[in-house]
């Protein structure tokens, strides 16, 4: 089970193979993290931002994670305006869980 809200249907080639990847990463949290955000996100992202999202989608795990959770420093090749949507995508507050 991914987890995903969102059908596919309306999505290009390219979108759903990216919408399937952000949710099946291999570490739950970051399943939960990228494919929230994708869900919400990939019907409007443009090209560019597509672009960036799969870039991010090529990080491993546990840095990305420690990115976005602010317990390293973003590279400043990965900081860019889709990193930044994707961390403030998520409140912090509480864990991540299903």
């Amino acid at each position: 089970m991914s987890g995903t809200t969102r059908t596919s249907a309306d999505l290009d080639v390219r979108r759903k193979r990216t919408l399937y990847r952000a949710w099946h990463r291999g570490m739950r949290e970051m399943d939960l993290i990228m494919g929230r955000f994708a869900d919400a996100e990939i019907g409007t992202m443009s090209d560019a931002d597509l672009d960036e999202f799969e870039r991010l989608i090529e990080v491993p795990d546990r840095d990305l994670l420690a990115w976005i959770t602010g317990e390293a420093d973003t590279p400043e090749n990965y900081d860019s305006a889709v990193f930044r949507r994707l961390k403030g995508f998520h409140s912090h507050t509480s864990p991540i869980h299903a």
